[in-house]
């Protein structure tokens, strides 16, 4: 056999398995943000993963880093040209288009799921990662913006994290304005232009709000110093974006102004904003979204007024992890692990923790397989992290018994008549 043929395959670089020791940690986050959906009448809409590539190209724009660097892109068999989906709100708008979902109607969507950009895979970034997504279509008061503001703050304050992360908004404007200003902007950057990096001088004509949001230290200085599209709004705009600003207020949520966050994406407009934090270094950007009114129109549907966000799974998880504000209870673990202690009791002990499972359905019960000495199976019980460990052997099968062996605490071990069992489980549950 060949040394290829025998070379180990290992997983695509920035493409993880997400391994049984952080599951919990998902399942928590999860959970969370369903349950929040769910309070906030939000439905969930689940699209492919694979997508024309036409609808990227369209929505985002051909002058990003996302569709020139980071896509995906393959010709299937067909010759058709696709892409692994880079991002959800595209994939939304086709999938509300394509099934009617806009046709003189309001939605509130959300949606969670992995996305792919061939980035250089760095901690809490990744080439598959996964996103939690926001859209509401046919709403075009800042309300709407509001709530979907207060829904995110929300999500932070029953995660933990309202105390370390910070919003900022700012408004784009509507399309001419931001047309207008663009021109104004492109001119101040030609009058800089030995100050541009290659990034820059490229983006100059074809997306030249982009290098406002440049991260270059020898460009500070310059951007500083360039206009402000909040000087250049139309009225409108202002009127929806300090309309916005006083709903926050009124609910308490604090924010920052940045005139320089414009979002990576061309179909934002008017709203957009940014939940950031300072505890994760460079990767300091957690939820992001806006309106983008103009996006169902682009994709060939009529105009509908559109908003959303989406967050970064893997970043929030590190998040969390970082300020140690996953719950212990949330992760994972049984309550109890169930020991035949000879072989003769095994299939007693299968009936018995069905017969619990089914009586406490909140119950984590994990049943001893594989066999192996008393020690070696008391052990197991131990590395389980369960608190009791329920013990079936020749004496508890002669008297319709358990034995109950305390894994966590000083107690003597105590045996229970089968028939008091599951009260003694219920009131230890009710106390967990």
């Amino acid at each position: 056999m060949s040394k290829s043929a025998t070379k180990k395959i290992q997983a695509i670089r920035g493409m993880n398995d997400l391994l049984p020791s952080d599951s919990p940690r998902w399942q928590f986050f999860e959970a969370t943000v369903r349950r929040l959906m769910q309070r906030y009448g939000f439905d969930e809409i689940r699209t492919p993963i694979v997508e024309q590539t036409a609808l990227f190209a369209r929505s985002i724009g051909e002058v990003t880093d996302i569709v020139e660097k980071e896509m995906y892109t393959f010709e299937d068999r067909n010759g058709d040209s696709l892409t692994l989906r880079p991002e959800g709100t595209a994939s939304c708008v086709r999938a509300a288009m394509e099934h009617g979902l806009l046709h003189n109607q309001t939605q509130r969507l959300w949606y969670q799921g992995p996305m792919f950009r061939h980035e250089r895979p760095q901690k809490g970034r990744y080439r598959q990662f996964h996103q939690v997504g926001v859209e509401t279509y046919g709403f075009d008061g800042p309300d709407i913006d509001a709530e979907l503001i207060l829904l995110s703050a929300r999500l932070w304050k029953e995660l933990g994290l309202l105390d370390h992360v910070t919003l900022e908004l700012n408004s784009l404007g509507s399309t001419e304005a931001r047309a207008a200003y663009r021109d104004t902007l492109i001119a101040y950057f030609e009058a800089h232009a030995e100050l541009l990096d290659e990034d820059s001088q490229r983006r100059l004509h074809s997306n030249p709000l982009r290098i406002l949001d440049s991260k270059n230290p020898a460009m500070a200085s310059m951007l500083d110093g360039a206009p402000q599209l909040l000087d250049h709004l139309d009225a409108e705009s202002r009127a929806h974006f300090d309309q916005l600003k006083a709903m926050l207020d009124a609910a308490g949520i604090g924010y920052v102004v940045n005139p320089r966050l414009v979002r990576g994406l061309d179909y934002y407009s008017r709203t957009v904003f940014e939940w950031t934090t300072e505890a994760l270094g460079s990767q300091g950007t957690v939820c992001a979204g806006g309106r983008y009114d103009g996006l169902v129109e682009q994709l060939g549907g009529k105009p509908t007024p559109a908003v959303g966000f989406a967050m970064g799974i893997e970043r929030l998880i590190l998040l969390l992890d970082t300020l140690d504000l996953v719950p212990a209870e949330a992760l994972g673990g049984v309550d109890v692990y169930l020991v035949p202690m000879d072989d003769a009791a095994t299939a007693s002990a299968l009936l018995l923790a069905e017969q619990l499972r089914e009586a406490l359905p909140a119950l984590r019960v994990q049943l001893h397989a594989g066999g192996g000495s008393f020690k070696s199976r008391i052990k197991k019980a131990d590395k389980s992290g369960a608190t009791l460990a329920l013990l079936l052997g020749e004496d508890e099968l002669a008297n319709d018994s358990v034995a109950l062996k305390y894994l966590r605490e000083e107690r003597e071990q105590q045996t229970l008549a089968r028939a008091e069992l599951i009260d003694t489980l219920a009131t230890q549950l009710a106390t967990r």
